[in-house]
C-alpha cells in the first residue's frame, strides 16, 4: 500500500498545488510511483479524461509532474460554483446536481465513501500518494465532518506539512495561529511546516524560524523561494489576471468575464515570445489588439449580460467591425450567435440576442457534454486561414447545443475519442470564430499559425518568432520546480516524516 504525506495551507493561495506538484516531481525523479489527490477541488477549471470524466485542472498538472494520466480518482469531488451561494456538484468525473453551500455542508458527509473508495485504488496502484488540503485547516465554521484537510489526513494516516505565505506577510501569525486552532490530535498530525514565496536574505528569517519552531514545536523543514514558474494555477486567486498590460508585437486580449473558466486555454499562446496575452475587464483596458477571445464561462447569459452593462460588448463590435480577429471558446462561442435560449433554467432560463457575430443560436439543456476530440481545420476562410488543413485535440464540457443558421460554417472537423463519433464543431463568418473545444491552441502548430496569420494581417513577418512545443515546455518547468525546491526543503527529513507516517 502506498506511503501518504499531506500538504495543506494557513489559506488559500499559500501555495500548496504547486508545492504538492513539486514534490510529485521529486518522488517521480526518484524512482518512486507517485500519483496526486484532492478529496474536494473548488474550481471553474475542469478537465476531461480519456475517459470522458470532469476533475480539477489542479490534480491534472500535479499528475503531469508525477508523469502519469490524470484520473478522476485523483480528485473525486469537484465543486464548479454557479453563483455565489450555490456550486454544480460533480462526483467521480460526472454530475451529482447543484446545491447550495448550505445542503452541501449537510450533504458531504455522505460522500465519504466514494472520496475513500478512490483513494484506495490509488493505494494500491502506487508508492507515494501527495494529498492537497483545500483552503485552510483552521476554519472552525467549518471543521465539522470535513473530508478535505485533518478529516482526509486521517482516513489517510498521512503526516501533514503546513505551509504559509510570507509573500503575503504575517506568515509566523499565520503558521502559528493556525496550530493553536488544531485540536490536540490534530496538532500531532502537523510534522512539518514550510514557508512558502520568501525572497531576500534567509538569514534575516533565522531568528523568527527559531521562536516558530520553538513555540510550536514543529520543525520548518524548509523556506521555498518565490518562483516564477509557468504552470497552471488554480482559477479563483490566480495572479495572471492582474498582470502586465502591456502590448506586445502580438497582442491578444481576453475578456475577463466575472464567472470566466478554463482560461489555462491561453496559457500556450502566453508562452510565445513577442506575444502579449492581456485579461480585460474595462472596455478602456482593450486598446486595440489583434485578436479578441471571449472565454469559456460557467454562467454565459449573465457574464454577456455584463458586457453588455459595461459597454465591452460593444466595444467587441466595433473592433470586428474592423476586421479584427474575434475568437469565441465555449460560452464565449455562444455568446457569439444571433441568441442564447435556456427553456429548462440551466442557467438563469428565459432568451436573451448574442452578440449577432455569428449566425447561430444556441439552446441550454440538461445534458452535458463531457468528452475528449482530436481532429482538424478543413478550409478556413479570413484572417485565420493559415489553419487550414491543422490538426487539434482537445476536450469539451458545456451545457447545450449551438445550431448553425445558413451563411455559417464549421470551424473544425473532429471525432469524439469516447464515443468513437465524428462530428462538425463550432462556426467561422468573416473574421469570427468559434468552437466548443477547450485546449484548441495548445498543439505547438495551432498556436504558432495563429500567431503568423495575426502577424500577417499587420503586414508583419513573425515566422522568426519562437514558437514553443508547450507538452515540452511544461516538462521544463516542472523540472525548475523540483530543482528549486530541493535546494530549498529539507528532503532528508520529509522522507523520514513520509516514512514514520503519523
Amino acid at each position: 500500500m502506498a506511503k501518504a504525506i499531506m500538504i495543506q495551507g494557513t489559506m488559500s493561495n499559500a501555495g500548496k498545488s504547486l508545492l504538492a506538484a513539486g514534490l510529485c516531481r521529486i518522488f517521480k525523479q526518484d524512482g518512486y510511483k507517485v500519483a496526486p489527490f484532492k478529496s474536494q477541488n473548488m474550481a471553474l477549471n475542469s478537465f476531461i479524461t480519456e475517459e470522458g470524466l470532469e476533475m480539477g485542472r489542479a490534480q491534472v498538472m500535479q499528475a503531469e509532474a508525477a508523469k502519469i494520466k490524470p484520473s478522476v480518482l485523483m480528485n473525486p469531488i469537484l465543486l464548479k460554483p454557479t453563483n455565489d451561494i450555490g456550486s454544480q456538484v460533480i462526483v467521480n468525473g460526472e454530475v451529482l446536481g447543484t446545491m447550495s453551500a448550505r445542503d452541501y455542508f449537510a450533504y458531504k458527509k455522505q460522500l465519504l465513501p466514494k472520496v475513500m473508495e478512490a483513494y484506495h485504488k490509488l493505494e494500491e496502484e502506487y508508492d507515494i500518494i501527495v494529498i492537497e488540503g483545500a483552503g485552510s485547516p483552521a476554519e472552525i465554521n467549518l471543521k465539522q465532518e470535513d473530508i478535505v484537510n485533518m478529516g482526509m489526513a486521517r482516513q489517510a494516516k498521512a503526516p501533514v506539512l503546513l505551509v504559509g505565505d510570507i509573500d503575503r506577510g504575517g506568515v509566523f501569525a499565520q503558521l502559528m495561529g493556525t496550530i493553536f486552532l488544531l485540536e490536540e490530535d490534530e496538532q500531532q498530525m502537523v510534522k512539518g511546516m514550510i514557508i512558502n514565496k520568501f525572497r531576500g536574505d534567509k538569514t534575516i528569517l533565522d531568528p523568527g524560524v527559531a521562536a516558530l519552531e520553538e513555540k510550536t514545536g514543529i520543525p520548518v523543514v524548509g523556506v521555498a523561494p518565490y518562483m516564477e514558474l509557468e504552470v497552471e494555477d488554480e482559477d479563483s486567486l490566480t495572479e495572471r489576471f492582474g498582470g502586465n498590460q502591456e502590448v506586445d508585437l502580438i497582442d491578444i486580449a481576453v475578456i475577463r468575464v466575472p464567472r470566466i473558466s478554463n482560461f489555462t486555454d491561453f496559457n500556450a499562446l502566453e508562452v510565445i515570445p513577442g506575444v502579449s496575452v492581456r485579461y480585460i475587464k474595462h472596455a478602456k483596458e482593450l486598446k486595440n489588439p489583434d485578436m479578441i477571445i471571449l472565454p469559456g464561462t460557467k454562467n454565459t447569459m449573465e457574464d454577456l449580460l455584463w458586457m453588455r452593462q459595461n459597454g465591452l460588448e460593444a466595444a467587441v463590435l466595433k473592433k470586428a467591425a474592423e476586421g479584427k480577429v474575434i475568437f469565441g471558446v465555449c460560452g464565449g462561442y455562444q455568446m457569439l450567435g444571433e441568441s442564447l435560449s435556456d427553456p429548462d433554467h440551466v442557467e438563469a432560463g428565459g432568451e436573451i440576442k448574442g452578440m449577432g457575430l455569428l449566425p447561430m443560436h444556441t439552446i441550454f439543456r440538461d445534458s452535458k457534454t463531457r468528452t475528449r476530440v482530436q481532429g482538424r481545420f478543413p478550409q478556413v476562410k479570413g484572417i485565420l486561414h493559415t489553419l487550414t488543413g491543422t490538426e487539434l485535440e482537445g476536450y469539451e464540457i458545456h451545457m447545450g447545443e449551438s445550431i448553425l443558421s445558413e451563411g455559417a460554417e464549421p470551424f473544425t472537423e473532429i471525432t469524439d475519442t469516447v464515443k468513437m463519433e465524428s462530428k462538425t464543431d463550432g462556426a467561422a463568418c468573416s473574421n469570427v470564430y468559434g468552437s466548443y473545444v477547450h485546449g484548441i491552441f495548445d498543439k505547438e502548430e495551432v498556436a504558432k499559425k495563429i500567431v503568423e496569420a495575426l502577424g500577417e494581417a499587420k503586414g508583419m513577418d513573425v515566422s522568426q518568432m519562437t514558437s514553443v512545443d508547450f507538452a515540452q515546455f511544461k516538462e521544463t518547468q516542472y523540472d525548475k520546480l523540483a530543482d528549486g525546491l530541493r535546494k530549498h526543503l529539507d528532503m532528508k527529513k520529509i522522507y523520514e516524516i513520509l516514512e514514520q507516517g503519523i
